[in-house]
């Protein structure tokens, strides 16, 4: 089994994570329940779901967390159009981040 810190698809959804708890400290305050909290949510859950899938014995299991993952990232892409939609982010930082979601893909 090899170490799911070693999975390229790992660091990148992990490297996502940390950049979207530090972009989301610069939302609004009145955000902090809402769009703050989902984002981080769906971001942490990326990286976690591939570690605990990469663990599981079987390929349904792991095929499952995957795509709980690959569900995650396309939240997190969700929400990160509407808080660019609602100028909480620039059109560079939405640049970034797609990048980043697009390596987080293949």
């Amino acid at each position: 089994m090899i170490d799911f810190k070693e999975l390229d698809v790992w660091r990148e959804a992990k490297h996502l994570a940390i950049t979207t708890y530090k972009f989301t400290e610069t939302l609004p305050k009145h955000e902090l329940f809402g769009l703050t909290n989902q984002m981080r949510r769906a971001a942490v859950s990326m990286p976690s779901n591939i570690a605990e899938g990469n663990g599981r014995r079987t390929n349904k299991d792991k095929a499952q967390f995957l795509y709980t993952a690959r569900g995650s990232l396309f939240e997190l892409e969700t929400q990160i159009v509407i808080a660019h939609e609602l100028d909480y982010i620039s059109d560079n930082a939405l640049d970034s981040l797609n990048i980043q979601i697009q390596r987080c893909r293949k």
